[in-house]
Formats: C-alpha cells, sequence, structure tokens
C-alpha cells in the first residue's frame, strides 16, 4: 500500500451511501482479478499487447475505425469501468479483442491487472487518469497517454483547484493526443509535457454514405417489433436525460411518432412512471402508439436510420450534451439543445456546416414541427451534416500510428 491508497480509502467509506445505490456488477473484476474474463486464446499471441481504456459507451464507440487499424499488428485489450461500457465493448469487439474491466486505482488492484495482462502501451480514452494506474506504468516503463483527449471548460475549472496534486500524474503521460486546441492547451496548464492535436475519432466512428441508404433490414425489424407505424412522422430522441422526455412529448406534435431512448439504464423506468402510455421495447408487445420508450442497450444506432427529425438529449437542463455524430453521419437533421459543452468542437462544425439546428426549450415545438413540414430542409441539413463529418474524418490512423509507435 502506499499513501494514496491511504487516502482512497476513507473517501471510499465516505462516499459508500452514493455509490452503494447503484447496482454494479464485477466487483473482482473491479479489484483487478480479470483472469476469468479472458479468452481461451488469450497470451498466444507475439504481437505487442495495447490496452485501450475506454470508461463507457461513448468512449468505446469512438473506437470502432481505431481498433482494426490495429489488430493486424498488436493484441488490443478494451478496458472498461462501466457496465453498460463493458456490455457494448463485447457486443462491438469480443470477436476480435479482449474486453475487461478496469481496475480501481488502488495499488495492489493495478498491480494484479498490470501482472495479469502485461501491456506494452496503454492508451486513455479521453481523459482517464487515475494516479496510481498511471505511476504503475511508469514504474514498469510501459507508455501511457490519452488519445482522443478532451478536457472541458468545466472540467477543466474543477481540476485547476487540485492541480498540485494532479501536475505530477499529468507530467508522467508519455503521449497526450488531443481533440482540438483548446483542449491542448488545458492538458498542457494540467502538465502534461507531450501534447500534439490530433482531431477527435469520434468522426470516424460513423460510416458516411453516398448516397443516403434506405432503412436496413434491421432497422425495418426494430420499428415492427416496436410497432412504428412507417406513413407517420418518427421523431427519435437520443440520450435524454431527466425532464427532457416529458419536454419532448409536450414539444412533438400528437399525430407524430416520438421514441425517447433515455440514456442511462437506471432511468429506464422514469419516463414510463412519469407519462402514462409508452409503448415499451423492452415489453416485446407492439402495438399502436405515437409514444414509445427505447428501454434496451445497443439498438439506438439502428433506430437512428427511422427518423425523419433527431433531437440529441442531455441538452436542454444542466447535463452539457451528448453526440450528435451518428444521425448527423445518417444524413438525418439534428437539433440539440444550448446545454452542449461536451461536445462544443463537433456542434460548432456542423453548425458552420448548417449541418444541425441548437433550439431552447421554448422553440422546440416549433423547430420539430417545422422540420417535419419540410422535406426540403430536412434534405439540407441531412446532406450538410454527411459531408462535414466526411471532411473530419482521418484521426483515428494518427492515433493508431501514435499507438505502434510506443507499442514495438
Amino acid at each position: 500500500m502506499n499513501a494514496l491508497d491511504f487516502l482512497y480509502i476513507p473517501l471510499a467509506v465516505l462516499s459508500a451511501p452514493f455509490w452503494a445505490r447503484k447496482k454494479r456488477g464485477g466487483w473482482h473484476e473491479r479489484f483487478g482479478k480479470i483472469e476469468p474474463m479472458l479468452s481461451e486464446r488469450w497470451g498466444t499471441s507475439q504481437k505487442p499487447v495495447i490496452i485501450l481504456h475506454a470508461v463507457s459507451v461513448g468512449e468505446v464507440n469512438a473506437l470502432r475505425a481505431l481498433v482494426p487499424l490495429l489488430t493486424d499488428q498488436a493484441t488490443v485489450v478494451i478496458s472498461t469501468t462501466t457496465d453498460t461500457g463493458l456490455t457494448r465493448a463485447q457486443s462491438i469487439f469480443s470477436g476480435t479483442c479482449e474486453v475487461v474491466r478496469y481496475p480501481l486505482d488502488c495499488s495492489w488492484m493495478v498491480k494484479r491487472f498490470l501482472n495479469t495482462i502485461k501491456p506494452d502501451a496503454v492508451a486513455l480514452v479521453e481523459l482517464e487518469v487515475w494516479p496510481n494506474f498511471v505511476k504503475a506504468c511508469k514504474t514498469r516503463s510501459i507508455p501511457i497517454g490519452l488519445i482522443n483527449g478532451r478536457l472541458s471548460a468545466r472540467s477543466f475549472k474543477g481540476y485547476k483547484k487540485i492541480r498540485l496534486f494532479f501536475k505530477p500524474t499529468f507530467a508522467r503521460l508519455d503521449f497526450a493526443c488531443m481533440q482540438d486546441d483548446a483542449y491542448a492547451q488545458r492538458v498542457t496548464a494540467m502538465g502534461a509535457k507531450n501534447v500534439d492535436v490530433v482531431g477527435t475519432m469520434k468522426w470516424d466512428a460513423v460510416k458516411v454514405f453516398g448516397p443516403i441508404p434506405d432503412p436496413s433490414e434491421d432497422a425495418i425489424g426494430l420499428a415492427k417489433e416496436l410497432g412504428l407505424d412507417f406513413s407517420k412522422p418518427i421523431v427519435i430522441a437520443g440520450s435524454t436525460g431527466p425532464g427532457e422526455e416529458a419536454l419532448l412529448d409536450q414539444s412533438c406534435p400528437k399525430d407524430a411518432q416520438l421514441v425517447c431512448a433515455p440514456r442511462k439504464p437506471d432511468r429506464f423506468n422514469e419516463p414510463d412512471e412519469a407519462i402514462a402510455g409508452w409503448t415499451r421495447r423492452s415489453t416485446g408487445e407492439p402495438r399502436p402508439n405515437t409514444r414509445f420508450l427505447l428501454d434496451t442497450i445497443g439498438e439506438l444506432s439502428t433506430l437512428y436510420e427511422l427518423a425523419d427529425v433527431v433531437v440529441i438529449g442531455r441538452s436542454f437542463f444542466d447535463l452539457h450534451g451528448s453526440d450528435p455524430l451518428e444521425p448527423a453521419a445518417l444524413g438525418k437533421p439534428v437539433l440539440i439543445g444550448p446545454e452542449n459543452s461536451d461536445f462544443t468542437s463537433q456542434i460548432d462544425a456542423l453548425l458552420d456546416a448548417d449541418g444541425i439546428e441548437v433550439v431552447g426549450r421554448q422553440g422546440l415545438g416549433d423547430r420539430i414541427y417545422a422540420l417535419l413540414s419540410d422535406p426540403d430542409r430536412r434534405s439540407e441539413m441531412g446532406d450538410n451534416a454527411r459531408q462535414c463529418v466526411a471532411r473530419h474524418q482521418g484521426a483515428s490512423k494518427a492515433h493508431a500510428d501514435v499507438l505502434l509507435k510506443f507499442a514495438n
């Protein structure tokens, strides 16, 4: 044990009433015992081992274009923190990568984890900088750094208050591949030394088609299983947060079909409790309706194919937004609320291209109605969005080059 461990223990005790309220699985793995999660093929390859640590679903999704660029030359291990992130990583990568849980940051848990994986390089997606883990990698001469790095103004404000504590950790990073200049300046101010602006891999995580494709068989099947009617307009609200389902219900025309997909599974029951009459995907019972709840994991991307209008959630109240790139790449007209500070660079680029609209709570209903009434405007926004996404792609290749250089 070290001094930091003695700090973590009382903090864990004091915060127990908070984290104990949420159901979390895999405690043995969180303590670093990940051997049962590894497949029979583990350890048979002679390639260098690269850990990509992605906290949750959003970070996992950002790796979709990067992983195929690495697997020919390296054994890739995806580690995640959340249950939803683990499920998503397993669904995307289990055929080509090992998928494990990331350990808690106590020194003996980190030691178990690293002893099992024996990585040649570690990449932390966006910003997941834990002092014991980073120090343990440096002690073992394992290159470690940030990929797709971001440090929002809100997070930077908090980090600055404890900068003296985190500065040695940031200084130990071997590389910091940041999404834009603002993020690079902030991480440099925190003590990082080897900082480059590489762009965001989230642009690469989505596929841009030429002509907008017809809905896939999976999307059509999902629509039938929900009970959606293709003769009526469909509004898809992705990654919604508290209060937004009620807002969307009020804002969406009653004769249009609204599908809300709450961002977190622990909220799946809230819309149904607040507003009677939702048709829930999890019941498997399609029925004619205009209000639907996608209370499953991993189906939102497919459902976006069916949308006439997409509304991005967690952006109308104080939750800082969600990622708009998937529906933008599909050529869908996208609306997002003004509370979107976690995705500023992507939204600014889409705004410059006239591929997205930012609208407040009061104007949301009018904009949904206007877009549903104007197919030409929907088509124009969708085309602009797809072209914008295509122009910004390519960061995954630059990240792969960095990781392979450090791993070999």
